[in-house]
């Protein structure tokens, strides 16, 4: 999809798209025992600096969850959005 844009002198002048700046990450839910929110545990593979050895890293994120429709085990996207409290700063897009 090409955007077409205008210039001072009647130009068409070719735009790329923008590309969204929101973290999306995929993981599987850990716990959902809060109301509207859930626990998702997201692993990365990562390769140390120094040593050159790759080792998996894991972290776990809280996320909104308006509906409540999910269970432990599932695999999940959330993307980063303004903080809703203090804890949670993403939302699952599934």
């Amino acid at each position: 999809m090409k955007i077409m844009q205008k210039e001072k002198n009647n130009k068409d002048v070719e735009t790329k798209p923008v590309k969204s700046r929101k973290k999306v990450l995929s993981g599987v839910i850990t716990s959902t025992k809060m109301q509207d929110t859930i626990v998702v545990l997201v692993k990365r593979f990562v390769k140390h600096p120094k040593y050159d050895k790759y080792r998996t890293i894991s972290k776990k994120y809280k996320a909104d969850s308006k509906g409540g429709e999910y269970q432990v085990g599932e695999q999940v996207k959330i993307e980063e959005c303004n903080p809703i409290s203090k804890d949670k700063k993403f939302r699952v897009i599934k």
